[in-house]
């Protein structure tokens, strides 16, 4: 089963779950605000996805975080524990296909690509 970890009212989730839905594509949805981060997940995610493409250093909610908190960040650990606390760092959405393969963000291309 594909699940798609991230955030209800985020666009780019919106557009996520409309595009599978729209194709009868089954999924599950994580809500990281309701659900929380997957503690267990997030070496897997950092590891395949990288932390430069997991943490959303662009958006809002980074640029919100003090100073001192985005400079903790130098490694998989430190991460982590920002990720814990303020999930919405994490670029949206993960998602975990069916063979394990684990992506962040979405095109249509790329899921298309994922599903064929």
């Amino acid at each position: 089963m594909i699940t798609l970890y991230g955030i209800p009212n985020c666009d780019t989730v919106k557009k996520a779950r409309a595009w599978l839905t729209d194709r009868g594509v089954d999924y599950q949805f994580h809500d990281f605000k309701k659900q929380g981060v997957p503690t267990a997940l997030l070496p897997a995610w950092i590891k395949t996805i990288g932390l430069d493409r997991l943490i959303n250093r662009k958006g809002p909610s980074w640029r919100k975080l003090d100073a001192s908190v985005q400079a903790s960040v130098v490694d998989a650990t430190s991460a982590t524990a920002v990720m814990m606390e303020h999930s919405s760092v994490i670029k949206r959405p993960v998602v975990v296909w069916n063979d394990g393969g684990v992506t962040v963000g979405f095109t249509p291309e790329n899921f298309e690509n994922r599903l064929a």
